[in-house]
C-alpha cells in the first residue's frame, strides 16, 4: 500500500495574508493587479513541488481598500497566464455559484483545463457579500440554505456538462472525414429546481476527465455540499481536535452519499511567520502586526461577526452572546468565536492572534517548529495537507520552500518531485469516467 503523502497549496493572497504585508520594504504595493507577481509566486511554489496555487475571489469591493490590497482580478484569466509560465503546478480558481450560470463555468474551466494540460480545479463558493448581490442586480443576499441548495444543483449540472463528451468522442480522422463521433456527445437534459440546461458542452472532455471540484465551507450546509460534490475541501480549524472532528464528520457525510470516505482531500488554512529563531519569527510577527491599522482590524472583525465596530472594546472579551448570523460566512464566524472563547482573549489579543483579521490558524516559529506542527496534524488525521497562506509574498513562500519543504521531504512526508502532470494526480484522485460511457465488457476467457 502506498504511503500517504502530504498535500500543499499556496493561497495566493496578493502581497500576503497580513493586511500590512504591502508596507514592507521589499513588497510591491501594486502586486494585487500585477499578473507578473502571480506568475513569480506560482513558479516558487512549483519549485517547492506544491500541489497547486489557489486564487480566492470576491466580485465586489468589500474590504477597506483605503488601507490594504484586495481581491481584484478575475482568477481564471490570471491562471491562464500562470499556466503558460509553469508546467506542473495545479491551478485552482474560485467562481461563485450564485452569480454565474453552470454552462459558462463548465465551459470556462474545461477550456482552462485544456490550456494547462489538466491542471485545473474549480473552487465552488456561494458568496455571502451584500455588495456582490448589488453588483448583480439583487436587493440582498440569498438565504443561507437556498444558496447551498442552488450550489449543489449548480455543481451537478457542471459535472454533467463535463461528462457530456466521452473521452474518445473527438476523432479527427482526415482519411475518413470523420471529425466527431456524435454518438459519444450527449445532451444532459437537466430539469431541476433552479436550472434548466440542455447541453451538451461545446468543449471536448478535458485531460483530467473533469477539473477537480473544490469547496470551502464549514457550516452544516457547506459540509453537505462538500460531501456530495467536492474532491478537495479548504477549511478552517484552530486545533488538532477541531481538525479531526471536521474530517470525521465530512467523511461520514461522504459515505452517506455513496462516496468512499477518503475521496475528499481536506486542507485547512495555515498562515506562517518564519524566522531562523523563535525570537526572530516573533519580531517579524510584531513588525507586521504593528503596521496593521487598528481601524482595519476592528472593521474586519466586526464584519466577520456581523456586528457594529463600536460594540468591540479592545481590552475586553467579545460581546456575549454572539448569535450566528443568518447569511454571513458561518465558517469564519465560528472559527473566530471559538478561538476567542477558548483562550479567553480580549479583542486586542484576538486581533493579534488573527493577524489583524486573517481568521485562519497562524504558526510563528522556526522551520523546524513549522514542520513539526504540520507533521503532527497530518499524522493525527486532522489534515491531508494545508492551504498555505504565507505572511508576505513572495518572501514568506520562498522561506517556506527553501527551509520547511526540505524538512518535510527528509521525513518522507512530502514529494521530492512531481510524479503526475495533472492536479488529480497530485491529489491522488482517480480520473472519473463519463457518466455516459458504456461499461467495458469483461474479457471472455479463451
Amino acid at each position: 500500500m502506498a504511503r500517504r503523502k502530504l498535500h500543499l497549496n499556496v493561497n495566493l493572497l496578493h502581497s500576503g495574508v497580513y493586511a500590512s504585508a504591502w508596507r514592507l520594504p521589499d513588497s510591491n504595493p501594486g502586486a494585487f493587479f500585477d499578473v507578473g507577481h502571480y506568475v513569480r509566486v506560482a513558479q516558487i511554489a512549483e519549485r517547492g513541488k506544491f500541489d497547486a496555487i489557489f486564487l480566492a475571489d470576491t466580485p465586489a469591493v468589500t474590504d477597506r481598500i483605503d488601507l490594504r490590497p484586495f481581491l481584484s482580478m478575475e482568477p481564471t484569466i490570471v491562471l491562464a497566464t500562470v499556466a503558460a509560465a509553469t508546467t506542473h503546478i495545479g491551478l485552482i480558481a474560485t467562481a461563485s455559484t450564485t452569480y454565474n450560470e453552470p454552462y459558462n463555468i463548465a465551459r470556462r474551466f474545461a477550456t482552462l483545463d485544456h490550456a494547462s494540460g489538466g491542471r485545473v480545479g474549480w473552487n465552488a463558493v456561494t458568496t455571502a457579500d451584500a455588495a456582490a448581490s448589488r453588483n448583480f442586480g439583487l436587493p440582498g443576499v440569498l438565504e443561507h440554505k437556498a444558496r447551498y441548495d442552488r450550489a449543489k444543483e449548480f455543481a451537478e449540472v457542471v459535472h454533467a456538462l463535463w461528462d457530456s463528451w466521452e473521452d474518445d468522442a473527438f476523432v479527427g480522422d482526415k482519411a475518413t472525414a470523420r471529425f466527431v463521433d456524435t454518438s459519444k456527445v450527449h445532451p444532459i437534459s437537466h430539469r431541476g429546481t433552479y436550472y434548466t440546461v440542455e447541453g451538451p458542452l461545446n468543449v471536448p472532455r478535458s485531460p483530467q476527465g473533469r477539473p477537480v471540484t473544490v469547496q470551502a465551507g464549514g457550516s452544516s450546509d457547506g459540509r453537505d455540499l462538500a460531501a456530495a460534490q467536492a474532491e478537495a475541501v479548504f477549511t478552517l480549524a484552530q486545533s488538532v481536535e477541531e481538525g479531526v472532528a471536521y474530517a470525521r464528520d465530512l467523511r461520514t457525510r461522504a459515505l452517506a452519499y455513496g462516496r468512499p470516505a477518503d475521496s475528499i482531500v481536506i486542507l485547512p488554512g495555515l498562515s506562517t511567520v518564519i524566522g531562523s529563531t523563535e525570537a526572530e519569527a516573533k519580531r517579524r510577527q510584531d513588525e507586521l502586526w504593528d503596521l496593521v491599522p487598528i481601524e482595519y482590524s476592528l472593521a474586519r472583525l466586526a464584519n466577520t461577526l456581523q456586528i457594529a465596530p463600536e460594540k468591540l472594546e479592545l481590552d475586553k472579551p467579545l460581546p456575549d452572546p454572539l448569535p450566528l448570523p443568518a447569511n454571513a460566512n458561518h465558517t469564519m464566524f465560528q472559527g473566530t468565536v471559538n478561538l476567542a472563547r477558548r483562550g479567553n482573549l480580549t479583542v486586542r489579543q484576538l486581533l493579534k492572534a488573527l493577524g489583524g483579521g486573517v481568521g485562519h490558524r497562524i504558526i510563528v516559529g522556526t522551520p523546524e517548529a513549522i514542520a513539526d506542527d504540520i507533521e503532527t496534524w497530518f499524522k493525527a488525521g486532522a489534515a491531508d495537507g494545508f492551504n498555505l497562506m504565507p505572511d508576505v509574498l513572495p518572501t514568506g513562500l520562498e522561506v517556506f520552500v527553501d527551509h520547511v519543504v526540505p524538512l518535510l521531504q527528509k521525513r518522507g512526508l512530502f514529494r521530492t518531485d512531481y510524479d503526475s502532470k495533472t492536479l488529480r494526480g497530485h491529489f491522488g484522485l482517480e480520473k472519473p469516467p463519463s457518466r455516459f460511457s458504456k461499461p467495458k465488457a469483461a474479457a471472455v476467457p479463451a
